[in-house]
């Protein structure tokens, strides 16, 4: 529990696709080992940015898996086990430690929604099996996990902290409470890191960027902070991860496949894209070369 809280950039890694739309471990793997060598403390996988909501059970647990056997003595491997069925959640978190992961990320059951009452229930039993984050993001789930639900929860011995998307007062309302936040907002992560007492961030742009989002947290750099807003806006022109996975495969680090409904960012959003990206130099993107791409050359799986 102590590394962990200790950890301040977590990256929600991507999970790339071959041409038949399977995983591709190999691919997977160059891009763990890059986020090792730049110093990233822990990666998130399955989450949002790693499609969990579109890879089946089998898939989500053996990327689990494979994560802990091939990196968990280099980072924290924290699977999101999360799900809308209560029951569902505890057997895969189950499986999850059982396969060596370190942690759990647990969400709120979301589009079907319960009450607080039920939510509360909800994480205490998934809290049971092990260490977890809870993560509130209410622009997807619909329900904001307000202080009234979270300080309670906070007393079990499994909770590690939140993933908070509601902003900096509220990180710093929790870390003054003694209750560890991570901020789930790129553009917002350096104030809430250096204003805020934020215990860092759980990035999605460090997919890309991960030796700049590791100075970002760990340097009161306002200049580099600066000069990474106008990307990490982007990053999020449409719903997570289609920014991310366009701006992967336009650097040549993943190829271009995406599961359905996904699709690549439109000729004009890329352009916009393409000019941010180019601002940086080769050595800071993970890939081997920037490139705008066509839209013949994206490829969709179902």
């Amino acid at each position: 529990m102590n590394r962990i809280k200790a950890a301040s950039l977590f990256t929600a890694i991507k999970t790339p696709y071959t041409t038949k739309g399977d995983v591709d471990l190999d691919t997977y793997d160059r891009l763990v080992e890059r986020q090792i060598a730049a110093g990233v403390d822990g990666i998130i996988v399955g989450g949002t940015t790693g499609e969990g909501h579109l890879l089946s059970w089998e898939e989500h647990l053996m990327l689990i898996a494979h994560s802990a056997h091939s990196f968990g003595r280099q980072l924290l491997i924290v699977g999101n086990t999360g799900s809308n069925n209560t029951r569902e959640a505890i057997k895969a978190t189950e499986n999850g430690f059982a396969t060596g992961m370190d942690a759990a990320l647990q969400i709120n059951p979301y589009y079907g929604r319960t009450s607080l009452l039920g939510v509360a229930d909800h994480f205490q039993r998934v809290l049971a099996v092990g260490p977890a984050f809870i993560y509130n993001v209410p622009g997807r789930t619909g329900q904001d996990l307000t202080p009234e639900l979270i300080e309670p929860l906070a007393e079990n011995a499994n909770f590690i902290g939140v993933k908070e998307c509601g902003g900096n007062e509220r990180i710093a309302h929790y870390e003054q409470k003694g209750i560890a936040c991570w901020s789930g907002n790129d553009d917002e992560s350096f104030a809430g890191r250096h204003q805020f007492g934020s215990h860092g961030v759980i990035s999605v742009t460090s997919n890309i960027i991960p030796e700049l989002m590791r100075q970002l947290m760990d340097n009161n750099d306002s200049a580099l902070n600066e000069r990474l807003q106008s990307l990490m806006k982007w990053m999020f022109c449409e719903p997570n991860p289609i920014a991310l996975n366009t701006a992967l495969m336009m650097t040549e680090a993943v190829s271009a496949n995406f599961r359905v409904p996904y699709h690549a960012l439109t000729l004009a959003q890329r352009k916009e894209g393409f000019a941010l990206l180019s601002k940086l130099e080769q050595k800071e993107l993970v890939g081997e070369a920037l490139n705008l791409m066509k839209d013949g050359d994206f490829n969709y799986c179902a």
